[in-house]
């Protein structure tokens, strides 16, 4: 039997020779210039086998073709040449004053606008040809008005007569004059916000806080990133990224906006490791959940919710107890930020963020423009290496605020150094209103407008309860008064809309069918606003 090499020489020596004439025209093809129709079918046939295999061997269904356009009437055609040019359009006095009002840049953009879509409305067969004199005659009022509503701006000032003082939906805490000044002066100058003005170089944006939190929590250092939720998020992936989390079940909250805290926890690259059951957890879940996987033990404070009756929960001292024998580091989430014993105002079952760290809370997680009264914020406070790991994480950066958040802040925390927060900040002044003031406060309003308005509008006090709002304090109020609003004639969601609709916004809310203001989160510099917009509302609307 031949050798396998033999037989391969056997059949190299048989092999037919390719046909000379056939080789010689695909080289030539290959040297001489394809046709641009040939090079353009190369190139699809190429995009085809790369969407192919993109698509797992498939190609995704052809689109529908286009619905064939509708001829154009005799009518349509004259009434498309009618539509002058932009050029011819500029002439125009009023347009000339529109583009001299708003610029040439947006005028110009919604001249084209409005062209095309007049041009559009005859293309599709619509009974616009009539009316087209008058729609090009206004024209110049149309770019007006459109300019008008599309530059305004939306995030505009309000009067909150809601009665809810932390109402997230219009921006939560009011700031102190002092911080409002401190923020623009920030935000119209250079700063030293990382420049260490003794060592003429570069400092870091973190230490501008770093003395007022040593004296305001002492033995404890803080850092400052942009909310609550990414205060957690930053602790739990510093301290425990990789590893299990261990948090009460009734304590895995929502926190606004469809977010909440598993959710929180899981994009930190932390393991959630629940425990307990909805209404009731004890220590020995927490001690049967710790593990060579645990790196960190959390709690939650339910600060915009409650679970009575048959419940159970470990108090914050306990599970820090437990932490130091595990030697496991313990997180609060304090979330609402306060400072103060609000009890005296009224205010029960709001813990300071004093009392979390005193309980032997490692860190304390908290927000800065709840009851704290700052700007949007988030707080980190507790021991010392700890904030510096945080500060160290990458994420501190991706997190971090602005100088004018650090010039606010500084100035809120100074009003509470200096014992003045009662006094300075508009959300702690609200909170501390009496009844009295806010029924006094009521009359006068109510007498104010019936001077000015002889009939057709009703207004009548009666008792209330405002709310701390922003998932603070829940269940709990404080007692004030209302001044109900009621039009003859129109439906109690009109008005409300009326109020709404205004120069200022008036925002109140609706009880038993009739408008209700609260007079304990309007600002007294802004009275004379709420009695204008009640006096109009005995006008036809």
């Amino acid at each position: 039997m031949p050798s396998p090499r033999r037989r391969t020489a056997a059949r190299k020596a048989v092999r037919k020779p390719r046909p000379a004439a056939r080789s010689s025209a695909r080289r030539r093809a290959r040297q001489e210039p394809r046709s641009p129709a040939a090079a353009r079918r190369r190139i699809a046939r190429a995009a085809e086998r790369v969407q192919r295999a993109a698509m797992g061997g498939r190609l995704p269904e052809p689109e529908p073709p286009a619905p064939a356009s509708i001829p154009l009437s005799p009518e349509a055609r004259e009434a498309l040449r009618t539509i002058p040019q932009v050029d011819d359009l500029l002439r125009r006095d009023d347009v000339r004053a529109a583009v001299e009002r708003h610029g040439a840049t947006l005028a110009l953009a919604l001249l084209r606008e409005r062209l095309d879509a007049l041009r559009s409305a005859i293309r599709a067969g619509g009974p616009l040809s009539a009316d087209l004199p008058g729609a090009l005659a206004a024209i110049g009022g149309w770019v007006e008005t459109e300019a008008e509503a599309r530059t305004s701006s939306t995030l505009r000032p309000v009067i909150n007569a809601t009665g809810v003082i932390l109402h997230t939906n219009l921006g939560r805490a009011v700031l102190s004059q002092e911080a409002a000044e401190r923020m623009l002066l920030a935000a119209r100058s250079y700063s030293t916000l990382e420049y260490d003005l003794r060592a003429g170089g570069r400092g870091s944006r973190a230490a501008h806080l770093d003395r007022l939190f040593t004296l305001l929590f002492p033995g404890h250092a803080g850092h400052v990133v942009n909310n609550n939720a990414a205060a957690v998020l930053l602790a739990v992936n510093t301290l425990a990224e990789g590893k299990e989390v261990v948090v009460s079940r009734g304590e895995l909250v929502e926190i606004g906006g469809s977010f909440r805290i598993p959710d929180v926890m899981r994009k930190s690259g932390a393991l959630l490791r629940e425990v307990g059951t909805t209404n009731k957890t004890r220590l020995t879940d927490y001690e049967r959940a710790i593990s060579p996987k645990t790196g960190l033990l959390m709690k939650v404070h339910p600060s915009n919710y409650r679970i009575v009756g048959f419940t159970a929960e470990v108090p914050l001292a306990d599970l820090a107890a437990l932490g130091r024998r595990a030697r496991l580091p313990v997180l609060m989430d304090q979330g609402s930020g306060n400072l103060t014993d609000l009890a005296p105002r009224g205010i029960r079952n709001e813990p300071t963020v004093q009392e979390a760290l005193a309980a032997g809370a490692d860190l304390v997680a908290c927000s800065g423009d709840k009851l704290l009264g700052g700007p949007q914020s988030g707080l980190l406070i507790g021991r010392p290496d700890l904030v510096r790991a945080v500060r160290d994480n990458s994420l501190s950066r991706a997190l971090r605020v602005d100088k004018t958040t650090y010039a606010a802040l500084e100035q809120t925390l100074l009003e509470y150094l200096r014992g003045r927060a009662g006094e300075r900040l508009p959300i702690l002044r609200m909170i501390g209103l009496d009844s009295a003031a806010l029924e006094n406060r009521a009359r006068r309003l109510v007498d104010a407008v019936s001077a000015r308005v002889p009939g057709g509008l009703s207004l009548a006090l009666r008792p209330g309860t405002s709310v701390l709002g922003g998932g603070s304090a829940p269940e709990e109020g404080l007692p004030t008064t209302l001044v109900a609003v009621a039009v003859a004639g129109v439906s109690a969601r009109a008005v409300e809309a009326r109020l709404r609709g205004r120069p200022e916004p008036l925002i109140a809310r609706i009880e038993d069918d009739r408008v209700v203001l609260d007079l304990r989160t309007v600002l007294e510099e802004q009275e004379p606003a709420v009695v204008e917009a009640l006096a109009s509302l005995a006008a036809p609307a």
